[in-house]
């Protein structure tokens, strides 16, 4: 692995300091997700500061990684390491992230972009991809019965890696209730149940910008840069 020093006198990087990113530095970071929302979030996160996220080149081309981790922190690194051997020199940011639900014992979990599939949902291959409104129904048939308040949280950890290390770990949570029906039309995966108590509303009916500075993943991301720029 290069060596900070040659980070330094590299111009792919720029001043840094021990790896890291100056204020007054422009920072690319390409992301391994496939996900238009998660993509979406970074992307208008990235707009408040100097910072270019882009999507991991080829991406589609390259075969996943098996998630095999046990944890949000152990997927995001396999993630991370994994892709960052496609972009040489670059910073490739990966993250893992889901639904944490205190009645069902932390569930879905990691599990949170399969729930309904590992309860046997699939959508046909000539299907539109309905995984979100599948998980949604089967979150809601396992809190059957349950009574409110249901308590749950929105976990995400960010991992950004350079030739198959690991460089840095960020987290970010948000605290919330799961209701009973959806609401709202915006954001995607379990947002039209995950509601807000000090906003009033769902996940899924705030403004993208509101949603980042509450979001798991835009303190997530918000901590990273602080990291970076440090």
């Amino acid at each position: 692995m290069e060596s900070p020093s040659t980070w330094d006198a590299d111009p792919r990087f720029g001043n840094m300091n021990g790896g890291r990113y100056t204020e007054c530095m422009a920072l690319r970071l390409y992301t391994a997700t496939t996900s238009q929302g998660k993509l979406r979030d970074f992307q208008t996160a990235s707009k408040a500061h100097s910072v270019a996220v882009e999507p991991l080149p080829a991406l589609q081309t390259i075969p996943a990684p098996e998630e095999t981790g046990a944890t949000f922190t152990a997927n995001a690194t396999l993630k991370a390491v994994y892709y960052s051997r496609f972009a040489p020199g670059e910073l490739v940011l990966a993250d893992d992230s889901g639904l944490e639900v205190d009645a069902l014992h932390g569930a879905p979990g990691v599990r949170s972009a399969r729930f309904a599939a590992d309860a046997g949902l699939v959508d046909s291959p000539d299907a539109n991809d309905n995984s979100d409104v599948w998980n949604n129904m089967v979150l809601l048939q396992r809190l059957a019965g349950v009574a409110a308040p249901r308590i749950a949280r929105y976990r995400c950890v960010l991992v950004a890696a350079r030739d198959g290390l690991p460089c840095h770990t960020a987290h970010g949570t948000v605290e919330g209730l799961i209701l009973e029906a959806p609401r709202g039309t915006g954001g995607f995966g379990y947002d039209p149940l995950f509601y807000l108590p000090t906003l009033g509303c769902t996940m899924a009916e705030i403004d993208l910008e509101t949603k980042l500075s509450f979001s798991h993943r835009g303190r997530a991301f918000e901590t990273l840069l602080g990291i970076l720029r440090r």
